[in-house]
């Protein structure tokens, strides 16, 4: 019996074949995965050239990454932008105090004609109770329009002043121009017209023959130029400065035409009293140019 040739298996004659594509494939696909690692190395590349580029056009540099979050101090060339703050050792330094004035340099005009020019307007009331006194403020003509503003000036701010006569609560009192109604004016005169009219109230304001001093007659105080523009030795050897001669003698003078009398230093190194008669010497008193010390009437033993 013819036997028939074995037949010859597919599975072997394909599997050359089969083997040969399965190589194939894999070199196939180890190509494209270096072509893509290839084309994603020079895509990096691109993009690093690209950002530098891009910084060379800024002129910018990049700033370090710290590689620890512990903080320094920034050296001389990372260091911050100035403050907008001057240092203190930048800052200008304090203006210096002006020099206290005790006298008014300058010729001073011994007489005038006894005419005056008058503060022009009306002041503020100056207190919070008791009757309210009006007064005019007025200069010898041949005293200068300046002086006579800051003439004006220092009677507001003194009688203005908690320490001045308002204090006491029994007065109140407002500056008023010419013409208005009055009580009393306060009269700013050359030592001869002050002489004068002292003179008409039995009162000598004469010192080795030259008008000295102020005085006050009902309804005029007057205030003598020469003390305005000189203060007084125990001032001025004192150091005392002449705004506060300037206190206190409106203080006094206006203190008369309260009704207040003179009276004496109370005691070495003790504060005069403002109606101590501080012009002709302290006598042994600290100048004080206020009624009112600490919130109380201050004074002194009763001149007869």
């Amino acid at each position: 019996m013819r036997t028939a040739p074995a037949p010859t298996r597919r599975a072997d004659r394909d599997a050359p074949v089969r083997s040969s594509r399965v190589e194939s494939g894999r070199l196939a696909r180890a190509r494209a995965r270096q072509r893509r690692r290839r084309a994603a190395a020079a895509f990096v590349l691109l993009g690093a050239a690209l950002l530098v580029g891009i910084d060379l056009l800024r002129g910018g540099t990049h700033e370090t990454v710290p590689t620890s979050h512990t903080a320094s101090a920034p050296s001389v060339a990372e260091s911050a932008e100035p403050s907008a703050e001057p240092s203190p050792s930048a800052a200008p330094s304090p203006s210096p105090s002006p020099e206290p004035v005790y006298q008014v340099a300058g010729d001073i005009p011994a007489s005038g004609p006894g005419t005056w020019t008058y503060a022009t307007g009306k002041g503020d009331v100056l207190g919070t109770a008791g009757t309210t006194k009006r007064f005019r403020v007025a200069a010898e003509k041949n005293i200068a329009d300046e002086e006579l503003d800051v003439f004006t000036e220092m009677i507001e701010q003194t009688l203005g002043d908690p320490r001045s006569w308002i204090a006491g609560r029994q007065y109140r009192l407002q500056r008023v121009p010419n013409g208005s109604s009055y009580n009393f004016t306060v009269y700013l005169a050359t030592g001869e017209t002050t002489r004068r009219m002292c003179a008409t109230g039995g009162m000598d304001t004469r010192m080795d023959g030259v008008s000295y001093t102020s005085c006050r007659l009902p309804g005029r105080v007057v205030i003598n130029l020469n003390r305005w523009r000189l203060s007084v030795p125990d001032y001025v050897n004192g150091k005392i400065d002449l705004t506060t001669y300037r206190t206190y003698v409106i203080n006094h003078e206006v203190g008369h035409e309260l009704g207040r009398n003179h009276e004496a230093c109370p005691g070495k190194g003790k504060p005069a009293p403002v109606m101590q008669q501080q012009t002709y010497g302290l006598k042994g008193c600290k100048a004080n140019p206020w009624p009112y010390v600490d919130g109380k009437r201050y004074t002194g033993p009763p001149v007869a």
